[in-house]
């Protein structure tokens, strides 16, 4: 029995268990590199559709963006499950960690609530899109620009466009036309709705991969190689759906305002990383229970943004998808499981 209690009070507790420091072995010149390095990789990747899809002269073909549209959907639905969710688990599930955190699934408790705070937040943002807007103020600029529009119309062997046969001038609305505008506003904050979520779980997740590539041991050359093609094609993906984006004109550069915070993100992350490389313990309780919890959230938000928005929105209840080829369906489709494959195939290594 004493032997036994002996052993009991020899062995770790979990506490103990837990990593204190971290695996930084130097290199420190090789490091610094890799925030300028990704900085560009991954701001390149989500400023270039943006640009190149409003300079239709630079010389992109429309099956470049195609091709790069699709591919990133599958690069953010492969992230959301092997590159956020698989981590999320080892984290929260490490052997040294102890308290309420052990007692239930955490992570795919926080992934579920993620997606219904997603949804409700899309549903009271489609809910109030119109909310103060002056309907009587807009019927008037309407019917303002159909009487101009009709009057500059050139008349045609005695009729006027614009006018019935009667001659009264045609100044009423178009329910028609009053519906797609509806429509376009709708479309617009579901739009932006869905911009905001997907920089929120990309820039997250791009945080905790800078800290770890900063702190990282015999690994660090492998993972600053892969994390160079992973910021990338992100970049990429975030890029395309910014530049398909309806924005206004006076929102014209929100989309390169949203690159940069992307780009930035992972390069500011390795650099804080480097600065604390002597106290940051990526394997202390703290450490894990944080990266484990932030990266469910992100792997919540890019599983609603890749199932919903990207899936469902893009082929099932897209007008462009219902109507086209069966090959261009098929074309997308594939490029979404070749950007998926590659980056699941990313994951063996980070």
């Amino acid at each position: 029995m004493s032997s036994l209690s002996a052993a009991a009070s020899s062995s770790p507790s979990p506490s103990e268990a837990c990593s204190s420091g971290n695996e930084f072995d130097g290199r420190l010149g090789v490091r610094i590199s890799a925030i300028f390095v990704i900085f560009i990789g991954s701001l390149l990747g989500a400023i270039f559709p943006v640009y190149a899809y409003r300079h239709k002269g630079f010389g992109i073909p429309e099956w470049a963006f195609f091709i790069v549209k699709y591919f990133g959907s599958g690069v953010i639905i492969a992230t959301a499950f092997i590159h956020l969710l698989a981590p999320a688990n080892v984290a929260l599930t490490d052997p040294c960690l102890s308290g309420p955190i052990t007692e239930y699934d955490w992570v795919e408790g926080i992934v579920l609530m993620t997606i219904f705070a997603l949804f409700f937040t899309e549903l009271m943002a489609m809910r109030f899109s119109t909310f103060g807007h002056n309907h009587d103020q807009e019927n008037t600029n309407v019917r303002r620009l159909s009487l101009h529009r009709d009057q500059s119309l050139p008349s045609v062997n005695g009729y006027t466009p614009g006018e019935d046969h009667l001659g009264h001038s045609r100044d009423h609305v178009d329910p028609e036309l009053e519906e797609n505008k509806g429509k376009r506003a709708e479309d617009y904050v579901a739009q932006m709705t869905a911009i905001f979520i997907l920089e929120f779980g990309i820039v997250f997740h791009s945080i905790f991969v800078g800290l770890t590539l900063a702190v990282s041991g015999d690994e660090f050359t492998t993972l600053y190689i892969v994390l160079f093609f992973h910021q990338t094609f992100e970049g990429l993906a975030l890029g395309t759906r910014l530049a398909a984006t309806p924005w206004p004109e006076s929102k014209q550069w929100t989309p390169y305002i949203f690159a940069l915070i992307y780009g930035l993100s992972t390069p500011i992350a390795i650099a804080i990383g480097l600065g604390v490389r002597k106290a940051y313990a990526p394997g202390s309780q703290t450490a894990l229970i944080v990266n484990g919890v932030f990266d469910s959230i992100s792997a919540g938000v890019l599983i609603y943004t890749g199932l919903v928005e990207l899936m469902a929105h893009e082929f099932m209840f897209s007008s462009v998808m219902r109507t086209a080829k069966l090959s261009v369906v098929l074309s997308a489709f594939t490029m979404m499981c070749l950007g998926a494959g590659l980056m699941a195939l990313l994951g063996k290594w980070a």
